[in-house]
């Protein structure tokens, strides 16, 4: 993972439960942040594994984090720190009876059935998983990133076929910079006018960097 392109404002990253992002978080000094969509997912699958018409543990886990979800949804348009108010006050009860569940429904499920794993899984990740109350600038979830990439994901085996590698990371550039401006509100057809129209006069480093999306959504005809 190219963590040495993060710049020094990159305090927390998020990511799944792979290991080998450990090391590269202490080397970094980020904080590693564990993904509930994740959780959630593993959860989801071992429901889908019980029989009709049953409700078991999944159930239950999923009751618990879904309450989570509907707290962060009604946190969605406000500040940093109301945020981190209302995880302190609302959330972090909310996990702790679900912590008090698990430790409870762990050894009561074997480890190798579906619900077994994601029991695990949501033990292994728990310090993680909760860092997300540390700070409100912290999201819960990475799905934006990932419903970001979901369409490249998709289409890539039409894409495989590129004339010449040139060609083929310019399409990734552009894709890049495409969903970035997204991300950031902007309408990707006029941000793009603006720096095909732009970017032959952009001479210096600074003129370039204006052209960014997170610094083009200054200009409200980009939104």
């Amino acid at each position: 993972m190219p963590l040495s392109l993060l710049d020094e404002t990159v305090n927390a990253i998020m990511v799944d439960g792979y290991e080998g992002y450990g090391k590269a978080c202490t080397d970094y000094q980020i904080a590693r942040l564990g993904c509930w969509a994740h959780a959630r997912r593993k959860l989801m699958d071992a429901k889908a594994l019980q029989k009709k018409g049953k409700t078991g543990k999944a159930d239950q886990g999923l009751a618990f984090i879904q309450k989570l979800y509907a707290l962060e949804k009604t946190l969605k348009d406000q500040p940093s720190d109301e945020r981190y108010r209302r995880r302190q006050d609302d959330a972090k009860p909310m996990i702790d009876k679900l912590h008090a569940w698990l430790e409870k429904s762990l050894p009561q499920v074997p480890p190798q059935t579906a619900i077994g794993k994601a029991l695990y899984y949501l033990h292994s990740q728990w310090d993680r998983l909760i860092r997300y109350l540390d700070d409100g600038a912290y999201p819960i979830d990475n799905n934006r990133a990932e419903n970001a990439i979901r369409p490249f994901t998709v289409g890539r085996k039409n894409w495989l076929f590129a004339n010449s590698q040139a060609g083929a990371k310019a399409s990734a550039n552009l894709y890049s910079l495409i969903e970035t401006a997204k991300a950031n509100g902007l309408n990707p057809n006029e941000y793009l006018k603006v720096v095909f129209k732009e970017l032959p006069n952009a001479q210096s480093v600074d003129a370039i960097e204006k052209l960014l999306p997170w610094n083009a959504s200054l200009n409200p005809e980009l939104m």
